[in-house]
């Protein structure tokens, strides 16, 4: 099966410029949905500091450092799946408001924490919530963007990502500087969480329904008024003829979810292509560094404080690679961008091995391994996993879109919760250049992978997109 971008062109868009009520509407609606993703990039980011107080006052080895950080994400993988389904059966917007409920009360445990037990049941519960969000937030910024601003709106939710990461990395450091060795510093890190799920709350009483899911339960008329939001009246009525047609089309059908899958043989090969784009994500081993970055620091070198400081760098080149990644989506293709960037992390991991193996504990060691994960997070962030979301909210078909995207996130987060467990171990075993050359040899298969199976998915309306990759599997 090779199904190699043969440079399709993108169909035809019907471009009038909405009026400014509309685009502020579609504005207002894109920063209120990413406040989920603001709280997934935080909630997974925050342990990175907070892990060695926690260290202490909890008594954690090796062992129990990675089920406390791994705890999250076997919730996530849990949490992607019945988000989708719930996404699909209940609606984005109803799924998100009760993920702010989750994300508030996963918060509030693991910062009231006595135990290690109570702390990973805590952040498993917080899991759910970042796996849900993970799932249903990109999926419902695809359904009410329009396709030729859907890549750029999609990924403001990958932004918000890492921006929630630089803000847990900068909080971390301020409280560590401002409490000093006291006691208990790491539940001040940990409560900041709780304000946003706030808002995420209070915003989404006030946005509407995908107008896509809406369509789906044959609820045209609501769909049409959503699409009226956010589009000029001539875009809307004209898009919502696309998508009732579709909409109608899969009602004959009465397939979707699970069944979708048994029996339909373009569907589960499509499957397989997302469970790829998943698992390629994770596995260039970007979140040893956004969980464990402060350690690897130390490892080179830094003092334990001076690691905290300099690990914001992390945070901040994220963001801007980001923004970068944005910019680039409007501009170049998908497939091309996401293996630029595996081969840009390939090679910055590569140079990390390498550094910690050759080079004298001491600044010099330091620094350069600093400059690496700093190189590396360009690649990921500016290109893979912006890349990454946005096409697993666009590959699966209208019917299944939420189950779709949540079985292949359940791979992103599995892959995820085995990286995190295992890592401590791994360096406390074979080393850490050894186990970063671990990581360069799985960029290589991923490379491979992209390059062979996975398909281009700029330009195209989801409707248009989903009848082409139909006949491109069948």
């Amino acid at each position: 099966m090779d199904v190699r971008d043969d440079a399709a062109q993108a169909p035809a868009f019907t471009t009038d410029a909405p009026p400014p009520a509309v685009s502020r509407r579609l504005r207002v609606i894109t920063v209120v949905a990413t406040f989920g993703g603001l709280l997934f990039g935080y909630d997974t980011g925050v342990i990175n500091g907070a892990l060695p107080y926690m260290t202490d006052d909890l008594g954690l080895t090796p062992v129990t450092e990675g089920m406390v950080t791994s705890s999250l994400l076997l919730g996530a993988a849990l949490g992607a799946v019945v988000g989708g389904r719930l996404s699909d059966a209940r609606g984005r917007r109803r799924t998100i408001l009760s993920l702010a409920v989750l994300f508030f009360v996963g918060a509030l445990g693991c910062t009231l924490a006595p135990t290690t037990a109570v702390m990973v049941v805590a952040r498993f519960v917080l899991g759910l919530a970042v796996g849900g969000a993970s799932v249903t937030v990109p999926v419902y910024l695809a359904e009410v963007s329009p396709a030729e601003r859907r890549g750029a709106l999609v990924t403001r939710n990958e932004l918000m990502i890492v921006s929630g990461q630089l803000l847990a990395f900068t909080c971390n450091a301020i409280i560590a500087r401002v409490g000093g060795g006291s006691g208990g510093i790491w539940r001040w890190m940990l409560v900041i969480a709780t304000m946003p799920a706030v808002v995420l709350w209070f915003g989404m009483l006030v946005v509407p329904e995908s107008p896509r899911w809406l369509a789906s339960r044959s609820r045209f008329g609501e769909a049409l008024e959503v699409l009226r939001q956010v589009r000029s009246r001539q875009r809307a009525e004209a898009e919502l003829s696309e998508v009732s047609a579709l909409a109608v089309k899969d009602e004959r059908e009465k397939l979707g979810g699970r069944q979708e899958m048994r029996s339909t043989p373009w569907v589960r090969k499509l499957m397989y292509v997302g469970f790829g784009i998943a698992i390629v994500q994770q596995i260039t081993g970007v979140n040893t560094i956004m969980y464990y970055g402060t350690q690897i620091l130390t490892d080179a070198g830094f003092a334990a404080d001076s690691a905290l400081t300099a690990n914001i760098a992390n945070g901040v080149i994220s963001v801007l690679a980001t923004f970068v990644g944005i910019w680039l989506l409007g501009r170049v293709n998908r497939r091309p961008m996401l293996m630029t960037g595996q081969i840009g992390t390939t090679a910055a991991l590569l140079l990390i091995g390498v550094f910690s193996l050759v080079l004298p504990t001491g600044d010099g060691r330091a620094y350069a391994v600093l400059a690496m994960t700093v190189t590396f997070l360009a690649f990921q962030q500016g290109a893979i996993s912006p890349v990454t979301w946005l096409m697993l909210s666009e590959i699966f078909p209208m019917r299944m879109r939420g189950f779709g995207m949540g079985v292949a996130a359940v791979a992103l987060w599995l892959t995820n919760f085995v990286i995190g467990l295992v890592f401590p171990s791994l360096v406390d075993g074979i080393g850490i250049s050894n186990t970063f050359f671990l990581f360069v040899v799985a960029g290589v298969v991923s490379l491979t992978f992209v390059k062979r199976y996975v398909p281009e998915t700029k330009g195209r309306t989801l409707e248009s997109l989903e009848a082409e990759l139909r006949a491109r599997f069948s």
